[in-house]
């Protein structure tokens, strides 16, 4: 790894820890990253930006230990069917909003693709 690619996935866990510390809402924070992975995931990204995107920002944003704790609150307090209920919620919330991102990442870049086409072949036709 060059030093430049760890110098910006250590920028981009500062930015992310930033952030973070603005919103104190574990459920909120997963919410919006979960999109935002599903959003850039289908983007066209380079591999290195994809890794400083996913290992130094939204490891940092996103991560699971404030909805661990909450778990392991349920579970120490003995309530197996709410500890259930909130991990699997979480979980397929969460899985369900990567795929609204990814699903709205790829109609926007299927509209910009398809205008791009329009447009080229609008000037096809132009200098005809």
């Amino acid at each position: 790894m060059k030093i430049n690619h760890f110098i910006y996935v250590i920028s981009a866990a500062y930015l992310a820890t930033f952030l973070r510390l603005f919103i104190n809402n574990n459920f909120f924070i997963s919410i919006i990253g979960s999109f935002l992975v599903g959003f850039l995931v289908c983007k066209r990204l380079s591999d290195s930006i994809k890794k400083i995107l996913i290992t130094g920002f939204f490891s940092c944003f996103t991560s699971f230990t404030g909805f661990i704790y909450f778990l392991y609150k349920i579970l120490n307090e003995g309530d197996w069917i709410k500890f259930i209920i909130f991990f699997n919620l979480i979980i397929i919330v969460n899985l369900f909003t990567m795929f609204i991102g990814f699903w709205i990442s790829r109609k926007i870049t299927w509209i910009s693709y398809n205008s791009v086409v329009t447009l080229t072949r609008d000037n096809i036709n132009e200098r005809k």
